[in-house]
Parts: C-alpha cells; sequence; structure tokens
C-alpha cells in the first residue's frame, strides 16, 4: 500500500466559516447593488429631462448712463413676468423602496408630475391640429444603465467576494 499524506482541516474550516458570512451578507450585497443601479439610473434621467423656460423678452431703453448701457440706448432683457420658474418637473424625480419579488429585486423611479408621461412620449398640441415629440429621457436613460449594469455589477460582486473570501 502506497503512503497516505497529511491533511490539515483548518482550511476546510475556515472556508466554511467564509461561505456562511458570504451567505448571511447576499441580501445586504443584493439591496445595495439594486441601490447603486436605481442612483445611477436617477441621475441620467435627472440629468435628460427638460427644463421649462418661462421667460420672456422684452425692450428696454435706458434711462440713465450705465457700465453697459448709454442713455436712450434700447436693449433686450429677458424677464419672468408672472415668476413661474422651470425645472419641476426634473425635481419630481425620485426612487422607490426596494422590493424583494422571489429572487428579483425591484426598484422604481418615479415623477408624480401629471405631464411627466407627455413629456415622456409625446402628446397633441392644445388645439389638436399638431405633434409634440417626446423627450424619452427616461426610456433613454435606461437603455444607457442596461448597457453598463453588467461592467458595474460585475466589479461590485468581485469587490463583495474579495471581501468576504480573506
Amino acid at each position: 500500500m502506497g503512503k497516505m499524506g497529511q491533511f490539515n482541516g483548518k482550511g476546510l474550516e475556515e472556508l466554511k466559516k467564509q461561505l456562511e458570512n458570504l451567505q448571511d451578507k447576499q441580501n445586504e450585497f443584493f439591496e445595495s447593488c439594486a441601490k447603486e443601479l436605481a442612483a445611477r439610473l436617477l441621475s441620467k434621467v435627472v440629468k435628460r429631462t427638460p427644463v421649462g423656460d418661462y421667460s420672456k423678452e422684452v425692450t428696454i431703453v435706458a434711462k440713465r448712463n450705465s457700465k453697459k448701457h448709454k442713455k436712450g440706448e434700447t436693449y433686450k432683457k429677458k424677464i419672468l413676468p408672472d415668476g413661474k420658474m422651470g425645472g419641476t418637473l426634473r425635481r419630481g424625480w425620485t426612487i422607490g423602496e426596494i422590493q424583494k419579488e422571489g429572487g428579483i429585486y425591484r426598484v422604481d423611479i418615479v415623477n408624480n408630475m401629471y405631464y411627466a408621461s407627455y413629456v415622456e412620449f409625446g402628446h397633441r398640441t392644445a388645439n389638436h391640429k399638431g405633434w409634440i415629440p417626446g423627450r424619452f429621457m427616461l426610456t433613454i436613460s435606461e437603455r444607457e444603465l442596461e448597457a453598463i449594469a453588467p461592467r458595474v455589477l460585475e466589479n461590485r460582486i468581485k469587490e463583495f467576494m474579495e471581501g468576504c473570501l480573506k
């Protein structure tokens, strides 16, 4: 009969503990990945969301000399006649709660402004004679995120595994 070598089971015990630790942290890890992807999507869609311009251009006659204009000179200036500012749609984007449905984590990106879908997908004009095309800010952002998500998740998984299996 041949010799059996020596065997030390201590390394296997450490591996077992590390794998148990990995299993305990996996839900937390999946939620953090979902949060990161949702934050990236939110960032992209907010940048892509248009801001309304409610300013009106008026012609003004200078009453006195100043650094920019001489007395009697006419110039154009943008004013907000009713104080209405743009950006409400852009500020309306929010991230919903993370929901686990079976093995799938779901996060909703929501804009509660009533006209968000009209800006996203387009709409008819007020007189019903024309069409305003959609801006597709969320749709395009989702496609961009789908393209980079595998790489982002791969890096996150690599970091997670290195941290758990030291």
